[in-house]
């Protein structure tokens, strides 16, 4: 079984061919995983049986890949949109405050001057009607 190999052949290809023919004899250690040359056992209804627990551990590993892969960027993607639903918020509520003290101020400023306009007119009517003081 000797082969004739070229002169030319790359380190590469040799180093490949000798890893194979070290493991073309050797039995696979993991007897229960599948390969491609295993035949998948069916049940009468034509599908491939499964184990329920091997299917549920798949799929909580398959999860827990999936969220590990997705976390920052949900992560990021929930900060952005709190972020901008506070500052949209906190626009619309500063806006309300700033006309609701712009109103205030501006109905006791316009009291301020009502009361001073009325004291001074209390003051300055009786002098204003020509009368004299009694002495």
């Amino acid at each position: 079984m000797s082969e004739e190999r070229p002169a030319d052949e790359s380190p590469l290809v040799q180093r490949v061919d000798a890893l194979l023919r070290s493991h073309r004899g050797a039995q696979p250690s993991h007897s229960d995983v599948p390969v491609l040359t295993d035949i998948v056992e069916l049940e009468p209804d034509g599908q491939p049986r499964f184990d329920p627990a091997a299917l549920e551990a798949l799929a909580l590993e398959l999860e827990r890949a999936v969220l590990a892969r997705l976390g920052e960027e949900l992560d990021r993607a929930i900060e952005q949109g709190l972020a901008r639903a506070l500052a949209e918020t906190l626009d619309g509520m500063r806006a309300d405050l700033t006309a609701t003290v712009r109103e205030m101020v501006r109905d006791a400023v316009a009291a301020s001057v009502e009361s001073a306009l009325k004291t001074r007119s209390g003051a300055a009517a009786p002098a204003g009607r020509g009368e004299a003081p009694k002495t």
